[in-house]
Formats: C-alpha cells, sequence, structure tokens
C-alpha cells in the first residue's frame, strides 16, 4: 500500500499572496511554514517560476517556499484541483514527492520542459520577482498570468 504524503511545498504562485493561492487555500489545515527544498529555481519569463528538483541540474542549490499540511479527508481532491490547474501551462509541470529540509515528505510541482529558464539564484521567487519589479518598473504594469 502506497501512503500519500499529506503535504504539499509550494514555491511560487501558490504560495499565499500570489495568483493561484486561492486554489490550496480551502485545503490547508495550518499557517504553513517557510522550508526548502534541494532544487533550482528558474524564471520562467511568463510571470511564474519553474523548479527542477532532480538531476538535470547542478546540485548544491536551494528552492524556498512554504510547507502546508493538507486536510486528510480531502488530500486527493486538493491534487485532482491542483493537478488540474498546473495543467494549464501545457503540461510541462508534474506533480512528484519531495523531502523539504525539515525532513517531510510533500507533494510539490516539477519543471517539465518547453520552455526556456533564467536561474533565480536566490532561489525564492517572491524575491526575485520584486527585485526585478524594482529594477524595471513597466514590470509591475504587465498583467499577472493565472497558470
Amino acid at each position: 500500500m502506497t501512503v500519500v504524503p499529506n503535504h504539499v511545498f509550494v514555491y511560487g504562485t501558490l504560495r499565499p499572496g500570489d495568483v493561484r493561492w486561492r486554489f490550496l487555500q480551502p485545503f490547508v489545515i495550518d499557517d504553513g511554514w517557510s522550508d526548502a527544498v534541494e532544487g533550482r529555481l528558474f524564471d520562467t519569463g511568463l510571470d511564474y517560476p519553474a523548479a527542477i528538483f532532480d538531476g538535470r541540474v547542478e546540485a548544491g542549490g536551494t528552492v524556498l517556499g512554504q510547507t502546508y499540511a493538507l486536510d486528510a479527508a480531502s488530500v486527493e481532491r486538493c491534487l485532482a484541483v491542483l493537478d488540474r490547474e498546473e495543467d494549464t501551462v501545457g503540461g510541462r509541470y508534474r506533480r512528484i514527492v519531495v523531502t523539504t529540509s525539515r525532513g517531510v515528505a510533500a507533494h510539490a510541482y516539477e519543471y517539465g520542459s518547453d520552455l526556456d529558464l533564467v536561474p533565480i539564484a536566490s532561489g525564492d521567487w517572491f524575491e526575485h520577482r520584486a527585485s526585478v519589479r524594482t529594477a524595471r518598473p513597466d514590470a509591475i504594469e504587465r498583467p499577472t498570468l493565472e497558470r
């Protein structure tokens, strides 16, 4: 029998304060906590990030985000909602299970292929996006894409 983790690790638009938090929020049962996963974070140029957690990227990077506990009775429903929403970028993401820096097994969405990616050295999407908007004030006026 396979045990389905009842946590999710989010690093981009599924975090509170971003455009897709509303898809995750109904399923979380706590305030979550700051967390990290080994991997690399990238800017897609489409106002959302992409993370790679496997051997396709150089080791030693960290993706910063939040981990949330999910209501055990609705984990499958939550994952169905998130899977559908992640697929709105043309199936370029896949759900995997990662182990966070706190030792928690959590679902996360990993980039697949077909986008031009720019590395985010800090591993933090919110910090990166704020610095881009500060450096390029016109970026503030760019509409946010809902993926």
